[in-house]
C-alpha cells in the first residue's frame, strides 16, 4: 500500500471560525475518546467498553515494536473466541472497499466463508513473517498435532512514513506476545500495536474501537469494530469539515492553486498523501447469528462509516473489512458432513447495518483522538490538535455530554 510519507511537524497557523482563532500546532490536551468531545455517531448505544470486546469472547492484544531511531511498528491480534478456533470455526467474510494492498489468507476465507485462526494486523512488509508466526502458533497446539494445513489471516497498512518497513525485525516475537496479551474488556487505542507507525489525514493515526448494542426489540445483538487507521482524504467529524478548517486536506495544493489563493502551508509534502492515499483495515465482530453472505453485507456498511470520516478510498488506498460472527448457532466444525445453521433473515439485518456503520465511524475518530506523537529519524507526526477540534465542533453545536 502507498505510504503517507514526509508529513513533518508544521509551524503554528491560524484558522478563523466565527470569532475564534484556532491554533494548529503541536498536540494540545490529553488523549480523549470521541464521546468525550460529543462525537457519538448514530442512534444506538455502545456496549460497556465501547469496544469490539463487547462482543462476548472476543479478545484483543497488542505488541508495539520500537527499535532505535527508525523502527516504529507492531502487531494487533483479534481472537474471536477462547475455544479451539481450528475446530470451532466462526463464519466470516471479506469486503473490499479498494484493493490496493496485501491481505494474507483471504482466498480461502472467501471460498469457505470461515475463520480457523485469529486475525492479525501489522505493517505491509511484515505480513508474511506474521503469517508464518501465526501458523506456527496454531500448529504448536497439542490438538493440532496432525493438522497439515492452516490458513492464517493477516491484514496490513503501510507505516513506511514513520517505520523503516523494509527492516522487519522482531515481528514473529511480536505476534506471539500480542496473542499472549490478548484479553477481553478495555482495548488500548492510539499509537499502539499495528497502529504504532500509522498516519491519518496528515496527523498521527492508530488503533480505534467502538461497539453498538441493539435494543431487545431488535434482537439485543452486539456489533463491535476495531480499525487500523492509516489513510487520508478530507477529514470530517460529524459532518464538520475539520480538515479544511484546519488547513490540511487531500488535493489542497491543486485546489488552492486553482482558486488563486496562496498556499496554506498545511500540505502533506508528497503526492500520495496529497491524493488521500494510505490504507485502513477494519475488523467487525457480532454475536448475531449471521453467515458469510450477510457478514459481507455488514462489511460493506463498515465502508460507509469510513466514508463518513472523509475517505474516498483513493486509488492508492487498501481498504478492507473482515467480519465474523461468534454466535454458537452458526459455528462450524471442519469434520461436519452436514451443516445446519439458524441464521438471521435478510429483513433482520438492517439494524445491524446501522450499528456497524455507526461503530466504524466512531472507531476511526477514536484512532485519531487517542493517538500520541511518534518520532523517528525521518521526522515526527503529531496527533490531531484536540482543543482546536473541540472549538470547531462546539461552533456547530456539538458538545461533550454533561
Amino acid at each position: 500500500m502507498t505510504p503517507i510519507m514526509q508529513i513533518f511537524e508544521v509551524g503554528t497557523r491560524f484558522v478563523a471560525v466565527g470569532l475564534a482563532l484556532i491554533a494548529v500546532s503541536a498536540p494540545v490536551g490529553a488523549q480523549q475518546r470521541a464521546r468525550t468531545m460529543g462525537l457519538a455517531p448514530g442512534v444506538f448505544a455502545p456496549g460497556p467498553n465501547n469496544a469490539i470486546t463487547d462482543v462476548a469472547g472476543v479478545r484483543v492484544g497488542h505488541e508495539t515494536v520500537t527499535l532505535g531511531d527508525s523502527i516504529r511498528t507492531g502487531v494487533t491480534a483479534i481472537i474471536p473466541h477462547g475455544g479451539d478456533l481450528y475446530r470451532d470455526r466462526v463464519p466470516a467474510a471479506l469486503h473490499v472497499g479498494n484493493g490496493f494492498g496485501k491481505l494474507l489468507g483471504v482466498t480461502q476465507l472467501r471460498e469457505l466463508g470461515e475463520l480457523e485462526t485469529p486475525i492479525l494486523l501489522t505493517c505491509t512488509l511484515c505480513i508474511w513473517q506474521a503469517g508464518d508466526a501465526l501458523a506456527q502458533y496454531m500448529l504448536a497446539k497439542p490438538a493440532n498435532a496432525n493438522v497439515r494445513s492452516i490458513n492464517p489471516v493477516v491484514g496490513e497498512t503501510n507505516d513506511g512514513q514513520l517505520n523503516a518497513t523494509r527492516a522487519r525485525p522482531g515481528i514473529a516475537a511480536a505476534v506471539n506476545r500480542a496473542l499472549a496479551n490478548a484479553d477481553t474488556g478495555r482495548v488500548i487505542e492510539g499509537s499502539v500495536g499495528a497502529g504504532h507507525g500509522t498516519v491519518m489525514f496528515g496527523w498521527k493515526g492508530g488503533i480505534g474501537t467502538s461497539s453498538r448494542k441493539l435494543p431487545a426489540s431488535l434482537g439485543g445483538y452486539t456489533v463491535g469494530v476495531i480499525v487500523q487507521g492509516n489513510y487520508g482524504g478530507v477529514l470530517q467529524m460529524a459532518g464538520v469539515p475539520v480538515g479544511q478548517l484546519l488547513g490540511r486536506y487531500a488535493f489542497q495544493r491543486d485546489v488552492e492553486r486553482a482558486a488563486g489563493t496562496p498556499p496554506g502551508g498545511g500540505g502533506f509534502g508528497d503526492a500520495g498523501a496529497e491524493r488521500g492515499d494510505g490504507s485502513c483495515m477494519i475488523v467487525v465482530a457480532t454475536d448475531a447469528p449471521v453467515l458469510s453472505r450477510n457478514l459481507e453485507r455488514m462489511g460493506a456498511r463498515a465502508v460507509m462509516g469510513l466514508a463518513r470520516t472523509g475517505s474516498s478510498a483513493s486509488n492508492g488506498s487498501g481498504d478492507y473489512v473482515i467480519a465474523f460472527s461468534t454466535s454458537l448457532r452458526v459455528r462450524r466444525s471442519p469434520d461436519a458432513t452436514l451443516s445446519t445453521n439458524d441464521e438471521l433473515g435478510n429483513d433482520a439485518m438492517s439494524a445491524l447495518f446501522q450499528a456497524v456503520t455507526e461503530a466504524t465511524e466512531e472507531a476511526l475518530y477514536d484512532a485519531l483522538l487517542m493517538a500520541t506523537p511518534v518520532s523517528t529519524r525521518a521526522g515526527r507526526v503529531n496527533p490531531l490538535p484536540r482543543d482546536s477540534v473541540r472549538v470547531l465542533l462546539q461552533a456547530r453545536g456539538i458538545r461533550a455530554p454533561r
